[in-house]
């Protein structure tokens, strides 16, 4: 634990999360008021040149329980990326201030430090997490209620897509150390991680949505396969049409998880520190 404190102290005596947190809170408003603005579409019409497929998982998405779980998740975009970017700086500040050397010296097993930085990470993602699920409690039952819908905070789908949002902090967070083990260079980090995750994000569906409308329809279901469509799958209400359960989007973010925390540390166990 003492380990753990150490990495949250490095991250706190530089200016990097207060940075953070200033550009989180725009982006969370934007997005929230993004799902508000789709709450608000119109269903389309038989005739308006959408596939079954695609009118079916509208309408789902327009269900009173699957607005909900989207209003109430809200920032989890913007804020894993952020979760992203702060948790490969706690592997990439190392070998950007010349402190990796002294770390691995002070505590010569390896492991143990680099299981401290994923302890530091998952820390941090559930800090962000919980300041965006608050913020969501405040301001999405008005959200609801202009809508003309109830809260549905009765509801067991909210609560359970609220925890897994949790659940989809902490494994970004994961992935964000083991991509700082992979690219230690701290800018470059920083602008390959947030280019792949925005560029990346929008590229990926614009192809998959090609490939499924010129090759075959069933190509879109591995889109989950892509981290950032897996975090939205599990977070979701209910099962929507023409998508993979629920579940499959949690193995898919877990798999991806477990595997760069083991690459992560083993890389660091093996790599020369100088």
């Amino acid at each position: 634990m003492s380990l753990v404190n150490a990495e949250l102290f490095k991250i706190r005596t530089t200016s990097l999360w207060w940075i953070m947190g200033i550009i989180l809170v725009p982006l969370y408003a934007v997005t929230v008021l993004i799902n508000w603005a789709n709450a608000n579409v119109t269903p389309p019409d038989a005739d308006a040149g959408v596939s079954d497929t695609q009118s079916q998982q509208i309408e789902a998405a327009l269900e009173p329980i699957n607005v909900a779980t989207n209003l109430y998740t809200s920032g989890q975009f913007m804020g894993v990326l952020i979760v992203l970017l702060l948790s490969a700086i706690i592997v990439t500040s190392e070998f950007f201030h010349l402190t990796a050397t002294t770390t691995f010296l002070t505590t010569p097993r390896r492991e143990a430090v680099i299981l401290a930085k994923f302890g530091a990470a998952v820390v941090i993602g559930l800090i962000v997490w919980l300041l965006t699920t608050v913020l969501n409690l405040i301001v999405v039952p008005p959200i609801m209620s202009n809508l003309g819908l109830s809260s549905q905070l009765g509801e067991p789908a909210v609560w359970r897509a609220i925890g897994l949002n949790g659940l989809a902090f902490v494994l970004w967070a994961i992935l964000g150390v083991g991509a700082g083990v992979l690219i230690r260079s701290q800018i470059a980090a920083t602008l390959v991680l947030a280019i792949t995750y925005v560029v990346g994000t929008s590229a990926i569906s614009v192809i998959f949505f090609l490939l499924s409308e010129y090759v075959a329809e069933w190509i879109n279901n591995l889109q989950v396969l892509v981290p950032t469509t897996a975090s939205q799958l599990m977070i979701s209400g209910t099962d929507l049409p023409g998508s993979p359960p629920r579940w499959v989007g949690a193995v898919v973010l877990i798999g991806y998880a477990v595997v760069t925390g083991f690459l992560g540390t083993w890389l660091t166990k093996r790599r020369d520190i100088s």
